[in-house]
């Protein structure tokens, strides 16, 4: 393509067919402005910022080189997707990333046929890839599946049983590694590109392909013998890896930010390459823009930023956040119980246990992407007296659940389950939200299961916890501000399965389930005042659950109304499964279960969420009056 005078390249290209024709000597110039058109857009919306900007240059290589949408890409995690969002005809939609009705921050299939895979938990690519492989191959079909894993992702063994399967399936797949933290190798010069062009060509690929065909015929011990002496010989040019013993032909490292590497390794790998591939690509994080290139987490995730000072908007918080909440009580118990430990698994700040290993690093652990891991290397401190916080998302608790039944709440063993971003969380979207930890938790036995409704009663759990070793506790709580009640300095050990009734009536009972609790004290000012007598309780537990206080507000009260932030088959099934036993739906209880939505929720500003979703005080008061068949006229009822 020759470019028009004075028209920047990004407003020739919509889709990747349009890139496909730019010289190969302009496609710096594209990067640059592709980069300039990301950090102005995430500037606008905020977002993850430093891995986008690591992958420009890969994102337009693998673009170029490859045939998508027919090849397919998947990236993981979709951190790294919004370039790529850019030149896969969503540029006039970019600055509505991560907003109401906008585009997703992660790849999406419902979102664009470029995105064949989505992707916003780590360590799913290789996985999904391999499938796609398999299938094409089983429907005969001529296609490239790529998958972009960055370094952190492939600390999950999720990967590596992917990479594993792929060897041995011997799948046409290529995996590009993309290393932004230096973490597996220095930094790459010419003569390792070079040889990465070389291990790519034709040659080298030739001898591999000619020696699985004579050795077809010579039985499998030689075909080792052969096959190992090439690699070993490969390996004194190149440098032999695990990802060889594991079936793949590994190539590189090279520089992901250069062209001139990129391109030739790609179309070697395109036109050479039969069985499943991994090229190593050193990237860095944050690239072409210098206040990510000179932050701590690259600007991992931003807020809203200045573009020329790289100064983000800070909000002015009326109360601290949950997470600061949590992560200040554990220190304090920290301090007075030396058997206290954290574990997170890469979140150390987003957990707040950042705050714990300043203090005490010996007992503080980041596993990395491993939350399986995590569990169990919780459930094997806790055999030998340790009081281990395994500190996760709710929606990441997901991916340790089997290790939570079977290493932990089948033994019986008192891990600790601090579980952050409770409830819908905002821009990150359904992927995100903590909808299903309450459900599977609470129906395993022996397990407490809990939910702050303020950052004072967060204060209170962590102690709680703190101080149960009959079995495994959990408590959840929110992503965000606190409500700013006042704060004690230190927690309260609560009685277990007790909650609290904080305001008497007569007709109505809410029930609530966590930081809903606000918005049914403010529910009840509004019955209150159109003649409904109400009664709000906090009960601080779905299990065990306080049987007397709910036998009693089911026995005293027209309406009982349970209200909770997460998914149906949570806390509102376990209190219908008591009233069922009990009988106490025999006698005209008038019983409503407010719980999330089934179903999917895109991403918006949690407090519309929750409105939308009927969770708000005026959707309570809704659920009140629809239950008693009445309507609201003003203040005042109308049967």
């Amino acid at each position: 393509m020759t470019s028009k005078p004075n028209t920047p390249l990004l407003d020739q290209v919509n889709l990747p067919s349009d890139l496909r024709l730019i010289d190969d000597k302009d496609l710096p110039q594209f990067a640059r402005e592709l980069r300039d058109e990301m950090i102005d857009a995430v500037s606008v919306t905020g977002g993850h910022l430093g891995a986008g900007l690591g992958v420009v240059e890969l994102t337009i290589a693998i673009h170029k080189v490859f045939n998508t949408p027919e090849d397919r890409l998947i990236f993981d995690v979709g951190h790294q997707c919004y370039p790529h969002k850019i030149i896969t005809g969503r540029r006039d939609r970019i600055r509505t990333l991560r907003q109401e009705g906008g585009l997703s921050g992660f790849t999406k299939r419902a979102e664009s046929e470029y995105d064949p895979f989505g992707a916003a938990h780590s360590s799913t690519s290789i996985s999904a890839g391999l499938g796609m492989a398999v299938a094409a191959e089983l429907g005969k079909t001529e296609r490239n599946v790529i998958a972009v894993i960055g370094d952190g992702a492939m600390s999950a063994g999720m990967a590596f049983e992917a990479l594993n399967n792929a060897g041995a399936l011997d799948a046409r797949l290529i995996v590009i590694l993309n290393d932004n933290d230096m973490s597996i190798a220095p930094p790459t010069g010419a003569m390792s590109a070079y040889l990465a062009r070389l291990a790519s060509g034709r040659t080298y690929m030739g001898m591999r392909e000619i020696g699985k065909k004579l050795t077809a015929y010579l039985g499998k011990n030689i075909d080792r013998a052969i096959t190992r002496a090439v690699e070993h010989a490969r390996g004194y040019v190149t440098g032999g890896t695990m990802f060889e013993e594991m079936g793949f032909y590994h190539i590189g490292p090279i520089d992901g930010h250069s062209f001139d590497h990129l391109l030739p390794v790609l179309r070697n790998v395109r036109d050479n390459s039969k069985g499943p591939v991994l090229i190593h690509v050193v990237t860095q994080k944050g690239k072409g823009y210098a206040p990510a290139e000179a932050a701590a987490d690259k600007y991992h995730g931003v807020n809203t930023f200045d573009v020329i000072t790289g100064a983000q908007a800070k909000a002015k918080p009326n109360a601290p956040s949950y997470t600061a909440v949590f992560a200040d009580a554990l220190v304090e118990e920290a301090r007075h119980d030396d058997k206290i430990v954290g574990i997170t698994a890469a979140m150390p700040s987003g957990t707040g246990l950042d705050k714990l290993h300043e203090l005490f690093p010996e007992r503080t652990f980041d596993v990395g992407i491993a939350e399986q891991h995590a569990v169990t290397f919780a459930a094997g401190l806790a055999s030998e007296g340790y009081k281990p916080f395994c500190a996760l998302y709710s929606t990441f608790l997901q991916r340790g659940y089997d290790q939570v039944v079977h290493d932990v709440a089948i033994q019986g063993l008192p891990v600790r389950f601090p579980i952050d971003r409770a409830g819908f969380v905002g821009a990150d979207g359904p992927t995100h939200a903590g909808s299903f930890d309450v459900g599977f938790l609470a129906s395993l036995p022996g397990f407490v299961v809990m939910a702050a409704a303020d950052e004072a009663e967060l204060k209170h759990m962590v102690r709680t916890a703190a101080a149960y070793d009959d079995g495994p506790i959990s408590f959840r709580y929110p992503r965000g501000e606190g409500v700013g009640v006042s704060m004690p300095e230190r927690g309260e050990i609560l009685p277990i399965g007790k909650g609290r009734v904080m305001k008497e009536g007569t007709k109505v009972a809410l029930l609530s389930f966590g930081t809903r609790l606000a918005e049914c004290l403010l529910a009840a000012e509004d019955l209150d005042a159109a003649g409904l007598s109400t009664t709000v309780a906090d009960a601080r537990f779905a299990k065990p659950l306080d049987v007397d206080l709910i036998r009693q507000l089911a026995r005293h009260h027209e309406v009982l109304v349970t209200v909770e932030e997460g998914a149906i088959g949570g806390f509102g099934a376990q209190v219908l499964h008591l009233l069922a036993n009990e009988g106490l739906l025999d006698h005209g209880l008038k019983i409503r279960s407010l719980a999330l939505p089934d179903a999917w929720v895109d991403q918006a500003k949690p407090d519309v969420m929750y409105q939308q979703a009927g969770l708000d005080a005026k959707g309570i008061v809704e659920t009140v009056f629809k239950a008693l068949g009445q309507k609201q006229i003003g203040l005042g009822v109308v049967g």
